[in-house]
């Protein structure tokens, strides 16, 4: 029964927590894996991590002295400690991009019952000259399609806590809880502090806006065969259409045409980002029509020379890229030696020999 007894409630609420910690950490583990399963599995964003934690008990404890315990004794309500501690357990979403946290807040309200939303970016933002922690908490239950299911049985009567933040709001969280007296350092400090907010602030509106611009780079690349083989066709005939424009290659028109010639591959922006580079600093001048000529007249003899290598070389495999370096090397050997190692262009120039003398003998 609630009483108004601190000393009372406070160790029931240990003798609480104390058997049913297992069970506490349990649940935790199940709404962990069921919030990775909802979120990746929908794909509307990209995650940096999910983890919880079981809140400290004395921590408990002391949350409720400094939030509730004063203002409950005071008007006389009688009161239960686990009542108040709604972070009892603790889940955290880390996502990439400041949008994504409205969307994946979505998505937990349509499967969770939703006890109480605390929006701390709205608060933070409708302030003239407050900076600092920004995230939206959710409070959240099982919902009635989930609880009678035999996996959640035994923690359908738990609410958990999520806190959803991008990456800079994480990293400004944990820096900001390492700021020691802030209510009490001097004036000059806290103005620091503020700029420090700020700045973090301006670095999440910045990495949402190179994501978005590089999405409209990779729109913009997204040309469809038909235009890209129209000004692989004007490669040699250059002079004749003066007007004709010929984009540069870059990493995105790059993955367009590499992905056409190897659509079952996974090309990897890093690596993407390291080999267009490389091959731009060999021929500075090369457009995205060149690169296709080069691979689309070239592709079916290294094809060709990719199987005879995988057959007779035990072990060895020419991935895309390799496949690729091959195909730069047979269109502009001058420009494109570079490419391939000495070991590597003299066993593909001793397969073309070979291959052309089959080809006179015939």
């Amino acid at each position: 029964m609630p009483s108004l007894d601190f000393e009372t409630e406070k160790q029931e609420f240990l003798d609480y927590y104390n058997e049913n910690h297992g069970l506490l950490d349990g649940a935790k583990n199940s709404f962990i894996a069921l919030l990775n399963s909802l979120i990746r599995g929908s794909s509307i964003v990209a995650l940096s991590k999910i983890e919880g934690r079981v809140k400290d008990k004395d921590e408990c404890v002391k949350k409720f002295s400094r939030k509730y315990r004063t203002a409950l004794e005071t008007e006389g309500n009688e009161y239960k400690i686990i009542d108040h501690i709604t972070d009892l357990i603790g889940l955290r979403v880390v996502c990439l991009y400041e949008d994504d946290i409205k969307k994946i807040k979505e998505l937990l309200c349509e499967h969770f019952d939703v006890i109480d939303i605390a929006d701390k970016i709205a608060q933070i933002e409708n302030t003239e000259n407050s900076f600092g922690y920004k995230g939206l908490h959710l409070d959240l239950k099982l919902n009635g399609q989930r609880r009678p299911l035999p996996e959640y049985s035994q923690y359908v009567d738990f609410s958990f806590e999520v806190q959803i933040r991008t990456i800079i709001q994480d990293s400004w969280s944990v820096l900001d809880h390492k700021i020691k007296y802030k209510k009490s350092i001097p004036n000059n400090l806290k103005r620091r502090i503020n700029s420090l907010a700020a700045l973090f602030e301006v670095a999440d509106r910045e990495f949402r806006e190179i994501r978005n611009a590089t999405e409209e780079s990779i729109r913009v690349e997204d040309l469809s065969q038909e235009q890209l083989s129209q000004e692989t066709d004007q490669i040699e005939v250059e002079g004749v259409n003066p007007k004709f424009t010929f984009s540069p290659l870059n990493a995105f028109s790059f993955l367009k045409i590499a992905n056409h010639f190897f659509n079952d591959f996974k090309f990897e922006p890093h690596k993407v980002d390291g080999f267009t580079e490389e091959i731009v600093l060999l021929k500075p001048n090369i457009t995205r029509g060149k690169f296709n000529f080069y691979m689309r007249e070239n592709i079916s003899t290294v094809k060709k020379y990719k199987e005879y290598f995988e057959n007779n070389y035990s072990g060895d495999t020419l991935n895309p890229y390799t496949v690729i370096r091959h195909c730069l090397y047979l269109g502009d050997k001058d420009i494109f030696s570079t490419l391939l190692t000495n070991e590597a262009s003299s066993t593909f120039e001793r397969w073309l020999a070979a291959r052309v003398g089959t080809i006179s003998e015939a």
